[in-house]
């Protein structure tokens, strides 16, 4: 047998046990989703050998996506981690024969702890699947190896079982888009949820001129900040015209003297601008999503007093 007929017949052996145990899921699936969600505590996710791998990855999946979660190892729960699992805690155990020892063991000592138990097991009357508050069946006919013994059907089922656990329950507590940036703030979704005021250039890095300021001093400024415009204000800070590169080409073109101009003749007098509360994503919505594109948008507050210079380099990739 090739290679590409060994992968084939894996992936297809993995596919058809998670429509096996999909087409099989009970209301089981959707009290282990309540006790889940209704819990005071975390859920911890217990796993041996390649379960536990398995184990951490559905931790961390919950955990970001808004149920607190990590995983521990039996092993280490029968030699005291058993204290990070307290009352309230649901414990989420992965077995697929339902009798690993290490698991077996601290089952008493999960209910002096006061802890829930929801079992991901092959077999229903396994020790551990007896032992739980709410059993789910990850029973698959067959391992996707020669030999039926190396763990690929059955740890897959697990993981997608604890995906599907982690996306019920994104539906049942309304988590959003927004929610998900909150806890991913390294990631690109968590730099869209950043507000305008954090990403807007100010101070020495903003080019601020008054409507007198000739043309020549303007683009002079805008060079040495950076700027591919200037912000035009009047003595109370109010935003009264804008000036970008557009504009002095569109004046040198009509006039070749325009760069000694007061830039209050050559500026845009209404010039569309946006406030510092706005989200990052809405930003990019403003100036890439409509029909006139922006390269700068003035930043001013509620009285018009301008606040800084929001730059499309910022919003690259939104």
């Amino acid at each position: 047998m090739d290679h590409l007929s060994v992968a084939r017949n894996v992936l297809k052996l993995e596919a058809r046990a998670i429509d096996g145990v999909s087409e099989r899921l009970t209301d089981s699936f959707s009290k282990a989703v309540e006790l889940m969600f209704s819990s005071r505590g975390r859920v911890i996710v217990l796993g041996m050998g390649k379960c536990f791998h398995i184990a951490r990855k559905i931790a961390a999946t919950l955990a970001s996506t808004g149920t607190p979660a990590f995983a521990v190892h039996p092993g280490e729960a029968f030699h005291g981690d058993l204290g990070m699992i307290v009352e309230g805690d649901v414990v989420l155990a992965l077995s697929n024969s339902g009798e690993t020892s290490e698991m077996t063991a601290i089952l008493p000592c999960l209910k002096q702890r006061g802890a829930k138990l929801i079992a991901i097991t092959g077999r229903e009357n396994s020790t551990l699947a007896k032992a739980a508050e709410v059993f789910i069946s990850s029973h698959v006919p067959r391992e996707a190896c020669s030999f039926g013994m190396v763990p690929t059907c059955s740890s897959t089922v697990q993981l997608a079982l604890g995906d599907a656990l982690a996306m019920a329950l994104v539906e049942r507590r309304n988590f959003t888009e927004k929610d998900f940036a909150l806890l991913h703030p390294g990631g690109a979704l968590g730099r869209k949820m950043l507000k305008v005021e954090q990403l807007m250039r100010t101070g020495d890095n903003l080019a601020k001129v008054f409507p007198d300021t000739v043309v020549r001093d303007a683009v002079i400024l805008m060079t040495k900040t950076r700027n591919g415009a200037a912000c035009v204000v009047d003595k109370d800070g109010r935003l009264c015209g804008f000036f970008t590169d557009g504009d002095f080409r569109r004046a040198m073109l009509k006039d070749p003297e325009a760069i000694l101009l007061p830039v209050s003749e050559v500026m845009t007098k209404d010039p569309t601008t946006i406030t510092p509360g706005y989200l990052a994503s809405e930003a990019a919505e403003i100036m890439f999503g409509s029909n006139k594109k922006f390269s700068q948008l003035p930043v001013v507050d509620e009285n018009g007093v301008l606040l800084g210079l929001l730059d499309d380099d910022e919003l690259i990739g939104m």
